[in-house]
């Protein structure tokens, strides 16, 4: 084959070769989409375990209160808070010495659920705090519990303590529980009827 005509060939080939790959290129450009749906991406990013997090939480959503014996010509009610617990995994040292935290309750009045009167929290509703668990045995006391308070004018007016501590760095790393006896006390000629009132616990820090 002479040299003239080898170069003709390979010169054709190379057009040729060209044509298919201009081919492809028009092809995958041209493609039109026959039918398209859509797909939703979540994700749960836990806070970060450093430098830690003051978090409380609630055993339970609900609690019930029963009768007890009469005070006087009073009717009484009592039960348990479920166990209110305050866990701080941060450390003493990213904790400012003077900082500390609470927690307080507040109660709604106790509405009748067949329209009967309202019963007063701030007159009839008390509690009485306990800490469960978290302070050292024979040891200083990390969480205090808040003081009692009594059914009766002035008691839950506001939101009054459950717990706390002096010194938020010195309770870093633990988790502390705490509960208190519910207490709801009526006159005799109360309403009879299902009642319902709602507690909201917050837990705050300085």
């Amino acid at each position: 084959m002479s040299t003239t005509l080898r170069r003709s060939l390979l010169a054709r080939l190379g057009a040729a070769g060209l044509g298919v790959c201009a081919l492809a290129v028009v092809g995958a450009g041209a493609a039109v989409a026959a039918d398209e749906d859509t797909v939703d991406v979540r994700v749960e990013i836990a806070p970060d375990a450093e430098p830690g997090v003051l978090a409380l939480t609630v055993a339970n959503d609900s609690t019930s209160l029963t009768e007890a014996e009469r005070d006087g010509t009073d009717r009484t009610f009592t039960g348990k808070l479920p166990t209110v617990t305050v866990t701080d995994t941060r450390l003493p040292e990213n904790i400012d010495p003077s900082s500390y935290w609470y927690v307080m309750g507040s109660i709604t009045d106790f509405a009748g659920t067949a329209g009967q009167p309202p019963i007063l929290a701030a007159e009839s509703f008390g509690w009485y705090p306990d800490i469960v668990s978290g302070n050292p045995e024979g040891g200083d006391q990390v969480v205090a519990p808040g003081d009692p308070v009594d059914p009766g004018i002035g008691g839950f007016v506001e939101a009054e303590l459950l717990a706390s501590v002096d010194s938020a760095s010195d309770a870093a790393g633990g988790a502390y529980s705490a509960t208190a006896d519910l207490l709801l006390r009526t006159p005799a000629d109360v309403a009879a009827g299902s009642y319902a009132a709602t507690i909201t616990l917050t837990l705050l820090q300085d």
